[in-house]
């Protein structure tokens, strides 16, 4: 078999590092791939430049693509592929604005019943600052369309709620011309990602995300600066039903009764509550960093998955006991001004270490950097204990160079672990 996997960054590494172990699989191939991914063939084409996708997909006779960012899913790759006679694992065109507009996705949630925080969506600035200054602080202001994982401000203050409300209109976060601004909810924040085909579901094990870009949850939201999975500090058996039952179920349920059913990797960001687990936000496709220590807990072939479930069936899907704790190091200046150009000091890393690459380019025979979020390095072991100990005496000391990585991550987790 030969299988496609568009998008360039750690999850698309993951992904790749994923499916080459499947013996079946001759040739995975990346478009347009990364200077890590030495287990696909990565070619140059870029993961928006969709009739190329589609072109190179047909003449290599492509037995599967898998989407892995979501701007070709906005963008209509699956549609595109689909009219091809392709096949591909992804939402559409019009399932995909369940990211693709945050209004969109309030308002699905809304017909659906989810339970979501209260929002007001504004295409004037002067109308959203007025809101903000009559409601208050905290509150959160999102830009509504794409923005990388970055048009989210929670905002402590009137006037970072000013800030982020003008900078979301003048352009901070890409083009937008609606923000979203919702009530502030308390909380601690889990990723719950499940495969859907249409009307069935079936869960991944639960990961969590750390958002701001230093220890102690400080300083800017980012893409995600590490993640980690298991979560000891919650029954995840019964959480996960409660957010199937409660959350995805009625938002596919919902979907595909208003004719844009879904398919692909569906992420749901989870605020959990003294009410309950309450959505966040939705994502069109895998998490990332969650999909770096997800896919190593996942022992069914990924292909095991996707093609019983394209087929109507719904596949059993084994995961391991062991945790795994992902650690991203970015370069000086994320996300607001990354340095890039900076060789990576990769043979620092100790060998126990998963290593995907996010944001890295070949040059003169070097790794050097070519973006924020630079490497994710994963461990795994018994207990979440032993990955945090382990990841971190594997990692460098990047005190004098352009790099940094937190170092706390799952340390709610790890608390948990010891506590019990």
């Amino acid at each position: 078999m030969k299988v496609l996997v568009i998008g360039k960054g750690g999850r698309e590494h993951a992904l790749v590092w994923k499916l080459a172990q499947d013996e079946r699989i001759e040739t995975v191939y990346a478009a347009p791939g990364n200077a890590g991914m030495t287990q696909a063939t990565c070619v140059p084409i870029a993961e928006d430049a969709i009739d190329e996708l589609v072109t190179f997909a047909q003449d290599e006779q492509i037995d599967w693509t898998i989407v892995g960012p979501e701007g070709p899913l906005v963008l209509g790759v699956v549609n595109a592929f689909q009219a091809a006679g392709l096949q591909i694992f992804g939402p559409t065109r019009e399932a995909a604005a369940i990211e693709g507009s945050k209004q969109f996705a309030k308002e699905l949630m809304e017909r659906a019943g989810i339970p979501t925080a209260a929002h007001a969506v504004f295409t004037s600035a002067a109308d959203a600052e007025a809101y903000v200054r009559k409601a208050g602080a905290p509150i959160v202001i999102k830009a509504d369309g794409l923005a990388a994982g970055k048009g989210v401000t929670v905002a402590e203050t009137v006037d970072q709620a000013l800030v982020a409300i003008h900078d979301t209109f003048a352009g901070e976060y890409g083009q937008q011309s609606r923000v979203v601004i919702e009530e502030c909810l308390i909380g601690e924040e889990c990723s719950l990602m499940a495969f859907v085909h249409e009307e069935t579901v079936i869960p991944m094990v639960l990961s969590q995300d750390h958002k701001r870009a230093f220890d102690g949850d400080l300083g800017p939201n980012t893409g995600g600066m590490g993640a980690y999975s298991p979560l000891p500090q919650w029954d995840e058996a019964a959480l996960t039903t409660e957010a199937v039952d409660r959350i995805i179920q009625p938002l596919v349920n919902q979907m595909a009764s208003e004719g844009i059913p879904f398919t692909g990797f569906l992420y749901a960001g989870l605020m959990l509550t003294k009410q309950g687990p309450f959505v966040i936000e939705f994502n069109a496709r895998f998490g990332d960093p969650e999909t770096e220590v997800i896919l190593p807990r996942l022992e069914t072939p990924l292909l095991d998955v996707i093609m019983p479930l394209m087929d109507g069936q719904t596949p059993e899907v084994v995961w391991t006991d062991q945790a795994a704790v992902g650690v991203v190091v970015a370069a000086e200046g994320y996300p607001e001004a990354p340095k890039t150009g900076q060789v990576i000091p990769l043979d620092q890393i100790g060998d126990d270490l998963l290593v995907f690459h996010a944001g890295t380019a070949g040059r003169n025979d070097q790794l050097v950097s070519a973006g924020g979020r630079v490497l994710v390095c994963v461990s795994r072991a018994e207990t979440i204990e032993q990955a945090v100990e382990q990841v971190y005496a594997n990692l460098p000391d990047v005190t004098d160079q352009p790099f940094f990585y937190r170092t706390d991550i799952a340390q709610k987790a790890f608390r948990a672990s010891h506590e019990s």
